[in-house]
């Protein structure tokens, strides 16, 4: 198998820019989660395109994609990129990806510095192991050896900069309190408690963003007025920002991710030009680093999170009916498509000797807050309607439920009741009414009661009417009637009305709603049911 070399892709999503690297072939770009790189925009697809790595070059695939993929400025299906090429994913608002980022200016500089080093035959050791360290950052494929490799950045610094400790500070991305992560002193000794450190320093250097540097504090009105330099007798101190390489929304520098902490307690401090480059290096570095391990944990847990909706939706797939039950009277048909992985819309369906029960829902919302509400309700209906329930009370019953827990949501369903002799059951809890197809023409069931989940105090009436032999009756959620196509049109009432009348089965109506939408995204659950009556003579 052929190694895919890293390459560097930055990513501008409207007037934010996040830095990212490609590792591997297929590298896939879409808005499903599973994607590589997954992009949250109404203008690209679900599966938009992947970069291919072929005879030692990157290829970009468009995959078939609604609104098309651009390189610099010209639509593509297929393009061998070139580093700076400029790739649009979608319309011409879309994600911008910028392929083949040059290696950073920190790098460029920490060779120059090096050359200089070793042409004045100075501090040889120190040099060793700053090539570890940087050798070391790029090769880091294990989060777990970031604190390994942040113990010999400052032991790395002190060596430099001939300090008696050091420390690495980072930001706690959930708190935003920093927290020590590595310290050592000048002998090698482990350090863990920073309370002797200049902790005015720290915060000097975190709210400008700028090194903090005073190489004799005795010399100096501003720090000398500190209380935690005079308190813990600190000579020198050097407070290096580590900054972040992605430009935020709101900021025009990068976010400060950690700090460098540096000093001395009983000599000034001696740092030349090169010392002060050198440290400014490193500490560009050390956040390339820091950066680089959060984003490789960032995408581990979003791996892990694609995979455990995968699970979900295996088993909400898993819960509905796979073979809807038929009796000699009735026959029932179902299509389901989430926008999402999992979603709110569930149908179920039970059937006796004598009659068949089946139930619609959909829960305000979408994503895994919807679903977690839809399969409960769906374990309540089945148990009701097994127990033969009255309909009425099983809607209120759900009502009850919802109302009790305080959950900020509700369910639009319509459950039903066909009975053997054509007799026809209904509650319509707010959802879309549901249509009868007979040899006559088509009529809406138009009774509607409140939506479960909304008014603890709710009523619910059952309704009934007489299907004829041959009568077809259809349920669906909204995201069927307010489906779009690409020009923004939705499916709409009477466009489901048509399709009703001219369709043999279930199909035929999938069929017209697929062909309306074409190649538009689905921005709701979309589910259908139909209950055909066909009693045997």
């Amino acid at each position: 198998m052929i190694k895919t070399p890293s390459v560097s892709i930055s990513l501008t999503l409207g007037s934010r820019q996040v830095e990212s690297t490609i590792t591997h072939s297929p590298f896939t770009v879409g808005r499903m989660p599973e994607s590589d790189l997954t992009l949250d925009d109404p203008s690209v697809s679900r599966r938009h395109a992947e970069i291919l790595y072929e005879d030692g070059q990157f290829v970009l695939v468009d995959l078939g994609s609604r609104h098309g993929t651009y390189v610099n400025s010209r639509k593509v299906e297929r393009h061998t990129l070139q580093p700076r090429d400029e790739v649009r994913f979608g319309g011409k608002d879309g994600p911008i990806l910028h392929f083949g980022i040059e290696d950073s200016a920190a790098t460029s500089i920490v060779r120059s510095l090096i050359s200089r080093l070793d042409a004045t035959n100075d501090q040889g050791p120190s040099i060793e192991k700053l090539n570890w360290f940087l050798e070391a950052a790029r090769k880091l494929n294990d989060v777990g050896a970031i604190d390994q490799i942040l113990a010999a950045l400052v032991e790395t610094t002190i060596e430099l900069t001939r300090v008696e400790r050091g420390y690495v500070m980072l930001r706690d991305a959930s708190t935003g309190e920093m927290r020590l992560v590595a310290g050592r002193a000048r002998d090698g000794a482990v350090l863990t408690d920073d309370s002797t450190i200049s902790h005015s320093a720290i915060r000097s250097a975190m709210e400008s963003a700028d090194p903090f540097i005073v190489t004799d504090t005795l010399n100096s009105e501003t720090v000398s007025r500190s209380e935690s330099v005079v308190a813990q007798n600190i000579r020198a101190v050097i407070c290096m920002p580590l900054r972040s390489r992605r430009r935020e929304r709101d900021a025009n520098s990068g976010q400060v991710l950690g700090i460098l902490y540096l000093d001395n307690r009983l000599a000034p401090g001696r740092l030349t030009q090169i010392d002060n480059d050198l440290l400014k290096t490193i500490a560009a570095e050390a956040a390339a680093l820091v950066e680089n391990a959060q984003l490789a944990m960032e995408e581990e847990q979003a791996r892990r999170y694609r995979e455990e909706l995968k699970i979900a939706a295996s088993i909400q797939q898993g819960l509905m009916p796979a073979h809807p039950p038929r009796t000699n009277f009735a026959s029932i048909a179902a299509r389901y498509a989430p926008c999402k992985e999992i979603g709110g819309d569930f149908y179920d369906a039970i059937a006796d000797e004598d009659s068949v029960s089946l139930v619609l829902a959909d829960v305000s919302g979408k994503g895994v807050s919807a679903a977690l509400l839809a399969q409960t309700l769906q374990g309540m209906v089945y148990a009701l309607l097994l127990g033969n329930r009255p309909l009425a009370e099983i809607a209120h019953a759900l009502n009850l439920y919802i109302c009790a827990r305080a959950l900020s949501k509700y369910a639009t369903l319509v459950i039903l009741r066909l009975h053997r002799n054509g007799s026809l059951e209904y509650v319509n809890c707010g959802h879309v009414h549901p249509l009868l197809k007979t040899p006559q023409g088509i009529q809406r069931l138009s009774e509607s009661e409140m939506p479960v989940g909304l008014i603890p105090d709710a009523h619910y009436r059952a309704h009934t009417v007489q299907l004829a032999p041959a009568s077809r009756l259809l349920l669906i959620s909204d995201g069927v009637t307010e489906a779009e196509n690409e020009a923004g049109e939705f499916f709409g009432d009477e466009r489901l009305e048509e399709a009703l009348a001219r369709s043999g089965d279930l199909g035929d109506i999938f069929q017209s709603l697929a062909g309306f939408c074409g190649c538009a995204s689905s921005s709701d659950d979309c589910t259908m049911v139909e209950i055909a009556f066909a009693p045997i003579a």
